[in-house]
């Protein structure tokens, strides 16, 4: 069924986030799959220490934020291209736990900012300590994403002794070729410093759900309207009266459910009427009943 209006508006803000929605959850999916089953990684698993168990915990959110991205991906898309209401609902509630989740969430970074720091110190500590023992090209890409981002090298900040060297950033200015800041320092203090950017990064993240919720539920109602609306209007124009008669001046007639057998009423003229219906003065001479006669 067509939609028209805010229904079509909303409905392209909608794909529009999924698509977006399923490249970060593809991401997240496959850099935690990958940290999970690599050859690489894999046996961290099996270590019982406070870095691994911050590296697991890590790797562990990433599959399952993941998984819920893409599931809410596949119900919000089947419910938009196919418009079916009953997806739409689903795809709602799940928006607005996501939502209440994200304030949850950036609340909780932000009370325990501290904390959060330094268990983000310990999951980088621990692909660093993974790049100098295997020197995985995979992760001495992240590492280099890392210290672009943060403006960092390595556990030291001193580049010329630097196992993960290559993966610090190149700089013009003289002392930061020589010094940089350490990646774990900085892992540390950022949170503390911008603990309220990084609220604000997921309270808008919760406000973008929001408005992907507003989206879906005026979507349902619209294609709840356009399904107890008519779906066609058929023009017919009145043809002339062979006996001069003219309905009424309306040039077009309008019906949403024509009749393919309509019911033609034949008028009935005096000779056909049953007799009993006639008056008895209006009858001819030679039919009333003698005995009336």
């Amino acid at each position: 069924m067509a939609v028209d209006g805010c229904g079509v508006v909303c409905k392209y803000i909608l794909i529009f986030f999924n698509i977006i929605f399923a490249l970060v959850g593809f991401a997240f999916l496959g850099l935690g799959l990958w940290l999970r089953f690599s050859e690489n990684t894999r046996g961290i698993f099996d270590i019982e220490s406070v870095n691994s168990s911050a590296f697991v915990i890590g790797v562990t959110v990433m599959i399952a934020l993941g998984l819920v991205m893409l599931v809410v991906v596949t119900v919000g898309d089947y419910g938009v291209c196919s418009e079916k209401r009953c997806a739409l609902s689903v795809f709602s509630v799940l928006l607005t736990f996501l939502a209440i989740a994200e304030g949850v969430v950036g609340f909780l970074a932000f009370t325990k900012r501290e904390e959060v720091g330094f268990r983000m110190g310990e999951f980088y500590t621990s692909l660093y300590t993974l790049y100098a023992t295997s020197g995985d090209p995979a992760l001495a890409v992240t590492l280099t994403f890392i210290h672009k981002m943060l403006d960092c090298c390595g556990i030291t900040g001193v580049p010329i002794i630097e196992i993960a060297k290559k993966t610090c950033p190149k700089s013009d200015n003289f002392f930061k070729s020589i010094v940089m800041d350490s990646c774990p320092k900085i892992i540390l203090t950022v949170f503390d410093s911008k603990a309220s950017l990084v609220m604000g990064i997921f309270l808008g993240t919760g406000a973008l759900l929001i408005v992907a919720l507003i989206c879906s539920v005026t979507l349902s109602n619209k294609i709840r309207q356009a399904a107890s609306a008519p779906q066609y209007i058929i023009l017919t124009q009145t043809a002339p009266s062979p006996t001069g008669f003219h309905p009424p001046p309306h040039d077009f007639m309008y019906t949403s459910h024509p009749d393919p057998n309509p019911v033609v009423f034949t008028p009935l003229t005096v000779a056909n009427l049953p007799a009993a219906s006639i008056p008895a003065a209006n009858l001819p001479a030679a039919s009333i009943p003698a005995a009336q006669a």
